[in-house]
């Protein structure tokens, strides 16, 4: 679950974070230790990673380290004991938990859930299986996407009956099972099944049958109010500069995202994973199966199974991963089962390129060349602007998009963008948005945020030019829909 209150960062929380790197060759000098050690230290400088990582090889951990602040107000480092919110991490736990109670036969996930919910809308609900929450492919919208989230839903508390109403009566989007579309809404959903079913809360649910048996002593369900000893404050990045991460009632990610953890504690998951500990291997390989195209691989039950090309055998190998997002934090829990290797990686600054870390990482461990971080040209491009005017900011951003110290990321340039907005500098913002379009070009979120700029300036001809370009390339963006049928009305 990935979600913040600024308008600006709503809109660039779900974007891909593309860094263009440059690739270096396998430096046989060095332990893999010492590689990975070397990659992440350029990472943190560069102020593109700030949290807690652990990798394992083969099954032993080889790797473990903090990067930067748990806290920047008292100085308090990040270390590998410190606690991350886990965000859409927590969705592999749910899954779990929903096969435990498969194979306790009280469950089935080829049934109607309105069998298990039967105050669901029953016109809905019947075409729905628990098999389709569990895939993203029910067709229930996503909650996290409603344009009043932020302000209205987010930052109070709700049961998880009451906070269920808020979409079961919404039409589907399309017919369950025909696509994948992920929503928490649907991981939501399943925690409440865990409640009916099993008699207790999602959360002693959870305590009672994966983190009491597996010794996960560093794990639960967070509570904005609770004294959690080396938990990591959430921070936003913009720019150079950070911001505390705006409040989330945490009983609504719930068993879609309410979950924090610390890297040693998640490997104590990955390698209970390996085993019949909590679940029998015949409903464990349940969660990794290949059901639905899900990008550019599949969806299982709670997580992503993705291809990477492995060089020593000339084939391709198995990744199962998950990424989460939360107020002030992104998280990336990465497996490769055929040889138990393990990557995690918990960041609390907000939105980072996790998944390039860990694709270097992972050349790493496999002895292939990988790619080292560059600087972000939008974080530095963004200075210029301020200090000099726009005029020398765009001779600056020419001279070195090419570069081999920099890199354009569309995230950045994106915040940037806001940055300038957000101080008045309207003209300033809009030129910055038009280089994010023109490198990324199949990007609706830059076209989105262009025809903000131009809208907020006045011009509402190109307004609607580019929400409706950014319509085009993302149909689920509701916010430029409502937004172009705002303006048509005035």
């Amino acid at each position: 679950m990935k979600q913040r209150s600024k308008h600006f960062a709503v809109k660039t929380i779900l974007i891909g974070l593309f860094i263009q790197l440059f690739t270096v060759t396998v430096s046989f000098g060095q332990t893999k230790a010492e590689q990975i050690d070397k990659l992440m230290n350029l990472y943190s400088d560069y102020g593109q990673f700030n949290g807690s990582i652990l990798v394992a090889d083969a099954g032993k951990v080889i790797y473990k380290k903090g990067f930067g602040m748990a806290n920047m107000e008292w100085n308090i480092p990040n270390q590998p004991d410190t606690k991350h919110r886990l965000g859409s991490v927590t969705k592999q736990f749910t899954a779990m938990l929903i096969l435990q109670l498969v194979e306790q036969g009280k469950l089935k996930l080829d049934v109607p859930i309105t069998t298990y919910l039967p105050d669901y809308p029953k016109a809905l609900g019947d075409k729905i299986t628990i098999h389709h929450l569990l895939t993203h492919t029910a067709g229930i919208p996503n909650y996290t996407s409603f344009p009043n989230f932020v302000k209205d839903l987010s930052i109070n508390p709700y049961s998880p009956e009451a906070f269920v109403k808020k979409f079961a009566d919404l039409p589907l989007e399309f017919t369950p099972g025909e696509k994948f579309a992920y929503s928490n809404s649907g991981y939501f959903l399943l925690g409440y099944i865990i409640e009916k079913v099993s008699g207790k809360t999602y959360e002693q649910f959870l305590q009672d049958n994966i983190l009491t048996p597996l010794k996960m002593n560093n794990t639960g369900f967070d509570h904005h109010e609770t004294i959690l000893k080396n938990r990591a404050s959430g921070y936003e990045k913009n720019g150079k500069n950070y911001s505390n991460a705006s409040y989330l009632d945490l009983s609504i990610p719930y068993a879609a995202g309410s979950l924090y953890s610390n890297v040693d504690d998640l490997y104590l998951w990955d390698q209970a994973l390996y085993t019949e500990q909590l679940l029998s291997t015949k409903n464990k390989e349940l969660l990794f199966n290949s059901y639905i195209p899900a990008g550019p691989g599949q969806y299982g039950y709670g997580w992503f199974i993705n291809k990477a090309f492995n060089g020593e055998k000339n084939e391709s190998i198995i990744v199962t991963e998950h990424g989460g997002g939360i107020n002030g934090f992104n998280t990336l829990l990465s497996r490769i089962p055929s040889d138990k290797n393990l990557v995690v990686l918990l960041n609390n600054t907000g939105g980072t390129n996790l998944n390039e870390m860990s694709k270097a990482i992972r050349n790493i461990l496999y002895n292939k060349p990988y790619s080292l971080p560059k600087k972000s040209l939008a974080v530095a491009f963004v200075d210029v602007i301020l200090e000099k005017g726009i005029a020398s900011g765009l001779t600056y951003f020419n001279e070195n998009k090419n570069s081999n110290t920099y890199a354009i990321n569309e995230n950045e340039m994106n915040t940037a963008g806001y940055q300038l907005l957000q101080t008045g500098k309207v003209k300033e913002a809009i030129e910055v948005f038009k280089l994010n379009v023109e490198a990324f070009p199949k990007s609706g979120n830059a076209y989105d945020s262009l025809g903000e700029a131009y809208l907020k300036n006045g011009d509402k001809k190109l307004a609607i030019l580019n929400y409706k370009k950014s319509v085009e390339l993302d149909p689920n963006n509701e916010n430029g829909k409502k937004v172009l049928e705002e303006i048509s009305k005035s």
